[in-house]
């Protein structure tokens, strides 16, 4: 079954810390994402831009309405994930407490519903 590894964290955070701290960050999710490839279980998985370059749309009275920037104003923002095919939720519980994002932020783990199942 697959499921996606939702990354929250802090991105002023991230964005304002210093050239060493970036790059162990980096390097730990370089070596995470290998360890997912390895195991075979990775679908896909991306880095977002930062949320000041999100664009929402949404309807209000029959019209489409685009915002500039998240519409939610929150402590964290979703940052990337991964999607990974594994046997249960147990072992995407697993995955997602090895990403790196977990120890300094937030890690959803949803299973994905896909459109050929409703």
């Amino acid at each position: 079954m697959q499921y996606a590894i939702l990354i929250y964290g802090n991105e002023q955070a991230m964005m304002s810390a210093d050239k060493a701290s970036t790059e162990a960050v980096l390097g730990a999710y370089r070596a995470y994402t290998d360890a997912v490839q390895q195991a075979g279980i990775l679908v896909g998985s991306n880095r977002l831009r930062p949320s000041q370059a999100a664009t929402t749309v949404r309807i209000a009275e029959g019209k489409s309405q685009v915002l500039n920037g998240p519409y939610a104003d929150t402590k964290e923002q979703l940052g990337g994930y991964y999607v990974v095919d594994v046997a249960d939720l147990d072992a995407a519980i697993a995955w997602g407490s090895r990403c790196p994002g977990a120890q300094y932020g937030t890690i959803e783990v949803r299973p994905i519903w896909e459109m050929t199942d409703y």
